[in-house]
């Protein structure tokens, strides 16, 4: 490209840029640190600590069933040379099925408390995306940008204004969940709860 031609698109770019920029120049943007709500605010502590008290009666039972299946286990090595041959195959078969039944039950309680998990979830996002388009709304912002910024500037940051309006909102009264609750007996939507895991087969 010859040096006029070349000239010729610059001065096209930077005309272009010219009458764009007074519409850029009058834009308001703000800048909102999602995790930061999703930790902070009362709502994700409320749907947290909902969630435990809701799964503790569940996570309490089958951690009792595995400490009495340990203890059968390790009745079963301590007594097995002095044992019967009937003696302990029965107490092996007693003991593989109460493990296959904890395993089974280990896994109904993780499919209901991600489930439940899931619909805390979900009502949480709504909340916080709500709580940002209204206080963008009232502060008549143009463009508001949360996950995928690589930088901003922290005069940009609106998230502790956005924290003070969930604050100011309150947190609804915790409600029991119609799936894991009513069948698990009463834990979080943070990282999930461990459940407890079911002792060793007997070889």
């Amino acid at each position: 490209m010859s040096f006029r031609r070349w000239a010729v698109v610059l001065s096209g770019v930077v005309a272009l840029a010219a009458v764009a920029a007074p519409a850029w120049a009058d834009l308001k943007i703000g800048v909102v640190n999602y995790s930061k709500l999703m930790q902070e605010s009362p709502q994700a502590k409320a749907a947290q600590d909902a969630l435990r008290g809701e799964f503790a009666g569940k996570q309490k039972e089958l951690q009792t069933q595995q400490q009495t299946l340990k203890s059968k286990e390790d009745s079963l090595q301590r007594d097995s040379a002095t044992m019967t041959a009937d003696q302990r195959t029965a107490a092996e078969r007693d003991l593989r099925d109460g493990n296959r039944e904890l395993q089974l039950k280990v896994q109904q309680y993780q499919d209901d408390f991600n489930a439940r998990q899931n619909e805390e979830l979900s009502k949480l996002q709504k909340t916080l995306v709500e709580e940002v388009q209204n206080y963008a709304q009232g502060q008549k912002f143009d463009l508001v940008l949360a996950d995928g910024v690589i930088f901003a500037s922290p005069v940009l940051d609106i998230t502790p204004q956005v924290l003070s309006g969930l604050q100011a909102r309150g947190v609804r009264a915790p409600t029991s969940g119609a799936g894991a609750g009513s069948s698990s007996g009463g834990t979080t939507p943070s990282k999930g709860t461990a459940a407890p895991k079911g002792t060793s087969t007997p070889k």
